[in-house]
């Protein structure tokens, strides 16, 4: 009897569980900051937060210290911290790099995070791919991806079918296709490849990104609207074409 109320009360507790711990893709961008100097942090920040308010007040953010001349203290970075606050966004931790950075971390007691992009040159570096991802087929999603909907496909392309709606979203560590129109956010490259690819049939994308460099369109360029459409990364800048008939 003892050992059934026993099992009984471990289910329980089981069952009643105060959290979980689950890791998964968030929505984060990040801040390569080129300067400490927090009135040109605001003032930039305030501006890119005006431009499309919808994707970035309140959006949290991770700071990248890598592009700064020089090393940066702990009232420094606070100051950082406060002016990213007063434009809007919300900073959440640091993007990993030097030594100082982590110690600053830990000084301010500020998570680090692994890069999200891979290096403009990464060291070259010869790796055997895994059997179970050589040559594995695109991904083939059929129906509309519609609003608050998420599709995504690892270790290669996305192909699309159907339109996806605003507020949707679709991602691939390899090329996106979309084989309707696009008004939601697309992400193609997401591990880091910068020779992925965005194509759609009709473009009113609310965001692109390719290898984690992208461009929000709160207004769509009179060229681009509803056209078919190829997105691509060159020196870092984002690239888009018309596709010819």
């Amino acid at each position: 009897m003892n050992s059934v109320a026993e099992l009984r009360s471990v289910a329980e507790m089981k069952e009643e569980a105060a959290l979980e711990i689950r890791f998964g893709p968030l929505d984060l961008a990040q801040v390569r900051l080129r300067t400490a100097d927090p009135g040109a942090i605001v003032d930039e920040l305030t501006g890119r937060v005006a431009t499309a308010p919808r994707f970035f007040e309140r959006a949290a953010v991770a700071l990248d210290l890598g592009l700064l001349r020089k090393e940066t203290d702990a009232a420094g970075l606070r100051a950082i911290l406060d002016a990213v606050r007063r434009a809007g966004m919300l900073p959440i931790g640091l993007v990993s790099g030097p030594a100082w950075v982590d110690a600053l971390a830990r000084s301010l007691d500020l998570p680090v995070l692994a890069q999200f992009r891979a290096p403009t040159k990464p060291p070259p570096v010869i790796q055997a791919a895994e059997p179970a991802e050589v040559g594995r087929p695109a991904l083939l999603h059929s129906q509309p991806v519609r609003s608050g909907q998420r599709v995504s496909a690892r270790h290669r392309d996305l192909i699309v079918m159907a339109s996806v709606g605003a507020g949707a979203e679709v991602m691939a560590d390899g090329c996106v296709h979309v084989y309707g129109a696009l008004r939601g956010r697309a992400m193609a490259g997401a591990h880091g490849d910068t020779e992925a690819r965005l194509f759609c049939h009709a473009f009113y994308a609310e965001l692109v990104s390719i290898a984690g460099v992208f461009r929000v369109f709160e207004q769509l360029p009179a060229d681009l609207a509803g056209q078919p459409v190829q997105a691509w990364l060159e020196e870092e800048q984002l690239r888009f074409a018309r596709i010819a008939d």
